[in-house]
């Protein structure tokens, strides 16, 4: 099998922080884009990382089974980046969203002939996780290896960099609160990944014949704890705050609590779920097809990426004082 040539292709999900990057990387190799989403003029802004003419919207319901046969018509490769971090239920829960919605990408995919198609799963996939979350993305994998034996699957850590929901979450909480919560006492430990080498892994899970079939688990270079990282975000704010052990059967119920919000559209802060992933490391596999079997040799530390868009948590912000390292 070669690799695949330029063409066209289909981003799911490809106006959120994983795709917009993913969408930069396959323009400057030259791909025509078609992103589909939910709002195409709230994802006008990722038009520019192309040539004029480049990057296409399409508007696309991915649980509407003919949204999704039009969007996939003509293309040579699929790229699946629609997710969601808690289970809103109905055509917003993770069973819709992560497993019937990959099962309809493949079998429309699959019915037009698109030669690549590329997975983003997670790390803690697993149909056995106590988390709901791990195991759709277990299921979701299921659904698109059923279909597709030789699609490529990715498997990030916490994938972190300017616009992500996990550094930029904890710093706006230092700067609102005088503590910051250690779920689980933080000794969960996390492979953070820079959301610039997920996207070149998903180009090139799309190109490379030798990526066909395999699973890829993507970490960066440094594992952290979970109190190192809420050390770095104090540090890289300024926000000198009280690290709060919160024991994980107190972080369940809490959890359970919290997410009553999202009954009012909210996104909640925390829920039950996710303290379930928190239970179990996020790192990469021993034995596992890593980033290097990509070609990404040399992957952005956190502590080298982070500070160029924390520093808006500063007492000053741009003017602030750079914390010692």
């Amino acid at each position: 099998m070669a690799d695949l040539a330029p063409g066209v292709v289909t981003l799911f999900g490809g106006s959120g922080f994983i795709g917009s990057q993913a969408v930069r990387a396959l323009a400057r190799r030259g791909w025509r884009i078609r992103v589909a989403v939910r709002n195409p003029v709230l994802a006008i802004e990722i038009q520019p990382l192309g040539d004029p003419g480049q990057i296409q919207f399409m508007r696309c319901d991915v649980t509407n089974p003919a949204d999704v046969a039009a969007a996939v018509r003509g293309a040579d490769a699929v790229v699946n980046l629609v997710g969601v971090l808690h289970d809103g239920g109905g055509r917003r829960g993770f069973d819709a969203v992560h497993v019937d919605a990959a099962k309809t990408i493949a079998e429309a995919a699959r019915a037009t002939g698109v030669q690549r198609l590329v997975q983003m799963s997670a790390i803690g996939a697993d149909p056995e996780s106590a988390s709901a979350y791990g195991r759709s993305k277990a299921r979701a994998e299921d659904a698109i290896r059923a279909v597709y034996p030789d699609a490529v699957i990715l498997r990030p850590s916490l994938v972190f960099g300017a616009g992500d929901g996990f550094l930029n979450r904890f710093a706006a909480l230092a700067v609102q609160s005088p503590v910051l919560p250690l779920i689980g006492g933080g000794e969960t430990r996390f492979q953070p990944v820079y959301v610039g080498d997920v996207a070149e892994a998903i180009a090139r899970g799309v190109i490379r014949a030798d990526a066909a079939g395999r699973t890829f688990e993507l970490g960066g270079p440094t594992i952290y704890t979970f109190r190192e990282i809420l050390e770095l975000v104090r540090r890289e704010t300024g926000r000198d705050r009280l690290l709060l052990p919160l024991p994980f059967f107190v972080a369940r119920p809490l959890g359970a609590l919290l997410q009553l919000v999202g009954i009012l559209g909210v996104t909640p802060p925390l829920t039950r779920d996710q303290v379930f992933m928190l239970e179990h490391d996020n790192v990469v596999s021993d034995g596992a097809a890593t980033l290097a079997d990509l070609g990404v040799q040399h992957p952005n530390g956190m502590e080298v990426i982070a500070p160029s868009y924390l520093w808006r948590y500063r007492v000053g912000g741009q003017f602030a004082e750079s914390p010692a390292h």
